[in-house]
C-alpha cells in the first residue's frame, strides 16, 4: 500500500549529504467522490441524514457601489440595492445557488429553519421570521372574530363621539375659555 522513495538532500558546498525516505501514499478505494473532491470517512463513520431547506434568507453585508455590472445586476434582481439591512427570501435551487456564489463575498446567506412546518391558508396571522433564519407559525396567535366585528359596530355608531367633533370642541374650548359652552 505504501512505497518508498528515496530523496537525496546535499548542501550547496556538496560537503555533507542526506538521504531521506518519504512515504507516498496510493490512492484509497472506497471513497465518496463529491463535486471537486474525494471524501474517505473513516470505519464505522455514517453520515448523518441531512435534507436542505428550500429557502434561504439573503442579506447585502458589504457596498453595494464600486462593484462590477454584473454583481450589481444579481443584486438589484434580488431587491438589494438599497439598505444593508434589507432581506430577500430565494427558493434553494442550483440556478439561485449559481447566483449567489457569484456574489458571495457581498451578502450573508441564512438557511430558513421551519421546526414548527410550513403555515397552512388559516395560519398566517402568527408568523414571525427571526435574524437566525427560524421561521416560526404560532397558531394561538389568531384573532377573535367576534371582537373584530364589535369593533366594527362601535365605529359605525352615531352616537360615538368621532375625531372630527371632538377637535372642534377642544378649539373651540380653546378659543373662548370662560364661555359656558361646553
Amino acid at each position: 500500500m505504501f512505497g518508498a522513495i528515496r530523496h537525496s538532500i546535499s548542501s550547496a558546498n556538496g560537503c555533507c549529504s542526506t538521504t531521506m525516505v518519504a512515504r507516498g501514499l496510493k490512492s484509497w478505494p472506497g471513497g465518496k467522490k463529491y463535486n471537486g473532491f474525494t471524501y474517505y470517512p473513516r470505519k464505522g463513520e455514517v453520515d448523518p441524514p441531512y435534507t436542505p431547506t428550500k429557502l434561504f434568507m439573503v442579506q447585502r453585508v458589504k457596498p453595494y457601489l464600486y462593484n462590477p455590472y454584473w454583481q450589481k445586476k444579481i443584486l438589484t434582481d434580488m431587491g438589494l440595492d438599497h439598505k444593508t439591512s434589507d432581506i430577500a427570501i430565494v427558493k434553494n435551487t442550483p440556478e439561485m445557488n449559481l447566483r449567489l456564489w457569484k456574489v458571495k463575498h457581498l451578502i450573508k446567506i441564512t438557511p430558513i429553519q421551519t421546526p414548527d412546518g410550513l403555515p397552512e391558508k388559516d395560519d398566517l396571522w402568527g408568523t414571525h421570521l427571526d435574524s437566525e433564519g427560524v421561521f416560526r407559525v404560532a397558531k394561538c396567535y389568531n384573532p377573535d372574530f367576534k371582537r373584530l366585528e364589535a369593533t366594527e359596530e362601535f365605529e359605525k355608531l352615531t352616537k360615538r363621539v368621532d375625531k372630527v367633533s371632538m377637535e372642534k370642541n377642544c378649539r373651540n374650548k380653546w378659543l373662548n375659555p370662560w364661555s359656558t359652552i361646553v
